[in-house]
């Protein structure tokens, strides 16, 4: 089989206007910034009598709308490559590009679905509702939700698997076929080429959203379950305390971060338990967290307390004690007891052997390495989101309805949990969005020095720093992973704009 061309049969009619349309943005780019350097400007609008308003265009306001159509021709024609990949039947006339929309056919059909839902009652959904009023945010929401859908339905999409290697395709060009494809049962093309081992680059891009959409919200929301634990009586009690936890706050943030992972995955700090006893005092931040908000809120109702509270944060400290620890007491309890009753040991050996041999049915498995990465990113994050809600506490205690809510006699964590920070949700949601930004950026650097996961992992930070090696020979490996990156943060970072604008109005 031949090498597919980037645009299909469809490519000798839509290149010329995409090649055409960059041309004119270009070329309208350049005009509007030397009509800028020798002063000119939009015009400006015109009242009339009737008190209407018009507009007399002028030469800066053509060269921002050709600048503007020219952007949506290019739009226009990549949908129109991606429709006709999707209903066109043989690989060699969807190309590159039509074949790749037709891999993300599930992802297309899941945002319309997402966006038709969402507008139609919008009036509805709250801050999320208003979001679609606001076309940066919609922008972002978009972004951020292609990848969600692609991390969802990764195994659908994905053309080969992230770890199937084909020696004879190693660094070869995007649309290079697949050897005996057909007899194999496998896709036929390597979409977006191959990588230094024969890999797809294209599966391990869809696999590595997955990989990056795991971690750095999990990452996030526990960083921000510490900060929001600690900053709230902070800034609500000062003191003492609120000076201590500054004080470490500060000293965190002044650390190198790179330097502390480098610390972090040392071989004398991994065997010295250090990692772990981050998670375990990090970890239990957010099983606080919950008992203080359940209780706070339904002290006077005993029932919920106990048939709802209690429930509740006994399963989370499992999920602590298996997760962290890998100790679940029912499973060590069951097989202490079967083993004592079979083997008859003494009770010293067999309590020694049942603890090294059973494995916990609550909590989540973390390896060693994810649980340093994901470790390291929450206590990078923890000290910033503290100051960011003590802040917010410094400023919304003042108020009047944290004055009524003392009168009450409400005590102090309700007040904290449902005066305060419900009054500080708008900054909070905006300051996640833009975290896991940072975090997804973290990670990528993390996976380009080695420090992230499993060295074979997909995750996009590696696969940029496999690929950089030959970048100036063979560019289309790491260059996916790159622009996927990118796309990701851009739409966080718009998302977060638009909620920021959104919430500002209420």
């Amino acid at each position: 089989m031949d090498m597919l061309t980037w645009s299909g049969s469809l490519g000798p009619y839509l290149n010329p206007l995409m090649l055409g349309a960059v041309a004119v943005f270009f070329a309208a780019f350049l005009l509007n910034l030397a009509m800028n350097l020798i002063g000119l400007r939009q015009a400006e609008p015109i009242v009339n009598p009737d008190h209407t308003i018009s507009y007399r265009y002028g030469p800066v306001d053509y060269a921002l709308l050709a600048m503007k159509y020219s952007v949506f021709a290019v739009l226009a024609a990549l949908a129109v490559y991606i429709v006709a990949g999707i209903l066109q039947p043989s690989m060699e006339s969807k190309g590159i590009i039509g074949a790749l929309g037709a891999q993300f056919l599930p992802v297309w059909i899941a945002l319309v679905a997402t966006f038709v839902f969402s507008i139609r009652f919008k009036r509805r959904l709250g801050l999320y509702g208003k979001l679609f009023d606001n076309l940066i945010g919609m922008i972002g929401f978009g972004l951020v939700m292609f990848w969600i859908f692609t991390a969802i339905f990764a195994p659908t999409i994905a053309t080969h698997g992230a770890l199937d290697v084909v020696a004879s395709l190693r660094n070869d060009a995007p649309g290079i076929a697949v050897p005996n494809a057909a007899a194999d049962g496998v896709f036929p093309y390597y979409l977006l080429g191959g990588d230094a081992l024969g890999r797809d680059v294209f599966s391990r891009m869809v696999f590595g959203a997955r990989e990056v959409l795991t971690i750095a919200p999990a990452a996030t929301l526990f960083a921000f379950m510490v900060g929001i634990t600690l900053g709230l009586p902070a800034g609500y009690m000062g003191g003492r305390f609120d000076t201590l936890i500054t004080f470490i706050a500060n000293l965190v943030l002044a650390f190198p971060v790179i330097l502390l992972f480098y610390l972090l995955v040392t071989p004398e700090i991994v065997e010295a338990g250090v990692p772990v006893y981050m998670a375990s005092v990090l970890f239990i931040m957010p099983v606080i967290f919950v008992w203080v908000l359940l209780y706070s809120r339904y002290r006077a109702q005993p029932n919920i307390i106990k048939w709802v509270a209690i429930p509740i944060t006994l399963v989370l400290l499992l999920l602590y004690l298996g997760t962290v620890f890998r100790f679940d007491p029912f499973v060590w309890l069951a097989t202490s007891f079967i083993g004592y009753l079979n083997q008859g040991n003494p009770v010293s050996e067999w309590m020694t052997q049942t603890r090294e041999a059973y494995e916990p049915l609550i909590g989540i498995p973390i390896d060693g390495n994810l649980l340093i990465v994901f470790v390291s990113v929450v206590f990078v994050n923890s000290p910033t989101v503290f100051r960011i809600v003590r802040g917010l506490v410094l400023d919304i205690k003042t108020r009047d309805y944290v004055a009524a809510a003392q009168t009450r006699g409400e005590g102090p964590w309700y007040i904290m949990l449902w005066e305060i920070l419900s009054n500080a949700r708008g900054p909070l949601i905006v300051d996640f969005c833009l975290r896991i930004g940072y975090t997804t950026i973290l990670l990528g650097t993390l996976g380009f020095f080695g420090l992230g996961v499993d060295p074979e992992s997909p995750n996009w930070g590696s696969t940029i720093n496999e690929g950089r090696r030959l970048l100036t020979v063979y560019p289309h490996p790491p260059l996916p992973p790159a622009l996927a990156l990118m796309t990701l943060v851009l739409g966080l970072n718009l998302l977060a704009d638009g909620l920021r604008e959104e919430s500002l109005k209420d």
